[in-house]
């Protein structure tokens, strides 16, 4: 089993930066991959950015991309996801995952963690 714990979640306004963090413990060493997914209320989760753990390859979604950035601490088996030039509509509840099944940008992970609330106002 894999534990996952995100912080950095808050209320900023439109413009603002903030860094998520998601600390991972446990049986991390089959840990191939890890990604942030977002849900906003009323919509479907969806995939924000991953990072493969060893070649440090990342991937974001087209909405993200040039304003968030992922990265890792293999060390400390921590992934950051450091979120710029915040936008309203990036409100959501953000969710770590880590050990994708299948295609790193979908949504079947087997390990997920709590949750973080950011919410951007305008």
């Amino acid at each position: 089993q894999v534990q996952l714990v995100e912080s950095g979640g808050g209320l900023v306004q439109a413009g603002d930066s903030l860094r998520l963090s998601c600390s991972a413990s446990g049986r991390t060493f089959n840990n191939n991959a890890m990604g942030w997914f977002r849900q906003a209320p009323g919509k479907e989760r969806e995939f924000v950015a991953a990072i493969a753990w060893s070649l440090g390859y990342t991937y974001y979604a087209g909405s993200v991309k040039g304003r968030f950035t992922i990265s890792r601490d293999n060390a400390k088996n921590t992934v950051y996801l450091q979120m710029n030039s915040l936008k309203p509509e990036d409100t959501a509840v953000y969710y770590c995952a880590a050990s994708p099944k299948g295609n790193i940008q979908g949504p079947e992970y087997d390990y997920w963690g709590q949750g973080t609330q950011v919410t951007v106002s305008s």
